[in-house]
């Protein structure tokens, strides 16, 4: 395999929706893999034409309708409120376009099956940014585990612990179950903590057991709020590993902590989101930590560290490589690894399966 990077065979014309967080990110992500932007819209006409002047998007349309009739734009990134996906992601789809939309890839199961069979059936580019797979040192962790270095598989702990929801006067639209879906903790990073379990163990989770806990019914601007803020989680994989899995939004002082490690007989690896330039390889006689360093990293690892050793890189860059390689795929390329969204639908089964077993008390069978 090539440790050269991919980059896309001709410049794609970019457009978005959304003006927030995240439609900074992806257009920053689109200017680095080359793309020209071409053009944005909002929940308004003012708000759309703001956005486009911060982003340095080339024009601003009113209206999602008029973005989608666009001829030029060959690629809509969605990056807007969860219950707008769906519908968001259709239309860019049905208006022949490659699109890039943000997770959940649904609030529901049926409509993520439902665009997974559609991008299908138009032949299109459809990605999710489960971009933490993007992280050099997970694809290095992924490749020791697929030649065995860890041996067999034997257990998992994963977690995800952020604070930015800690207290009852933090709020946000995500905790609106109308806005963000019946899951959030869960759905927006529990989601990417399952991804990483699956991609870099290589196994599915085939049934667990979930318990979920709102601790803030009210915030500053929301009552009544049914959305979780923590979630723990048991699970099985397809090759006989067992595990847990903790997801926080109300954890003092972790601001994005994204943690996964796999144990197996032979060795345990673990990856730390927030020092992703190394992995900690734990043995019974030693233990070692490897730094990133392209010269001695697998491939896929290896074309991905774009920078030499040393030098620090991180979430930016992660999502750049995402986009990168969504962006070769449109050009006809096979990159190894890009999240479509059969794995937004698999995410969104995850999150069901979660929810199910919490308010069923119950192990609950995960579903292909």
């Amino acid at each position: 395999m090539t440790t050269d990077v991919i980059t896309p065979a001709r410049t794609l014309r970019a457009g978005f929706i959304g003006g927030g967080f995240m439609a900074a990110v992806h257009s920053r992500a689109a200017r680095a893999a080359g793309a020209k932007l071409a053009a944005g819209t909002s929940s308004t006409s003012d708000r759309a034409a703001e956005t486009a002047e911060r982003l340095g998007l080339d024009r601003a349309h009113a209206t999602v309708d008029d973005l989608m009739a666009d001829p030029s734009i060959d690629v809509v990134h969605v990056c807007t409120p969860n219950h707008t996906h769906a519908e968001f992601a259709r239309a860019a789809i049905e208006a022949g376009k490659h699109v890039v939309c943000e997770k959940p890839l649904a609030t529901d199961a049926t409509d993520a099956a439902a665009l997974a069979a559609l991008a299908a059936e138009r032949g299109v580019v459809a990605a999710v940014p489960f971009v933490y797979r993007f992280h050099p040192m997970v694809r290095e962790a992924r490749a020791r585990v697929a030649r065995g270095d860890a041996g067999e598989l034997l257990s998992v702990d994963g977690r995800y612990l952020q604070d930015w929801l800690a207290a009852p006067s933090d709020d946000d639209w995500r905790v609106d179950a109308a806005a963000g879906g019946p899951s959030r903790a869960f759905a927006d990073i529990g989601s990417h903590l399952v991804d990483l379990v699956e991609f870099v163990s290589g196994d599915r989770i085939t049934r667990l057991c979930a318990q979920t806990r709102t601790v803030y019914a009210e915030r500053a601007r929301h009552d009544a709020i049914t959305t979780e803020d923590l979630v723990a989680v048991l699970v099985e994989l397809s090759g006989g590993a067992v595990g847990t899995l903790l997801v926080s939004q109300v954890a003092p002082g972790r601001k994005n902590g994204l943690t996964l490690e796999l144990a197996g007989t032979r060795a345990s690896v673990r990856f730390e989101q927030e020092r992703p330039g190394r992995l900690w390889i734990g043995r019974v006689d030693s233990s070692e930590v490897v730094e990133r360093d392209r010269a001695r990293l697998a491939p896929d690892a290896a074309r991905l560290a774009l920078v030499p050793a040393g030098h620090p890189m991180g979430y930016q860059d992660a999502f750049n490589g995402f986009v990168a390689d969504a962006y070769a795929a449109i050009g006809g390329a096979e990159p190894e690894g890009l999240p479509r969204f059969a794995d937004g639908l698999r995410a969104v089964r995850v999150t069901e399966a979660v929810l199910a077993s919490a308010r069923l008390g119950t192990w609950t069978e995960v579903p292909e």
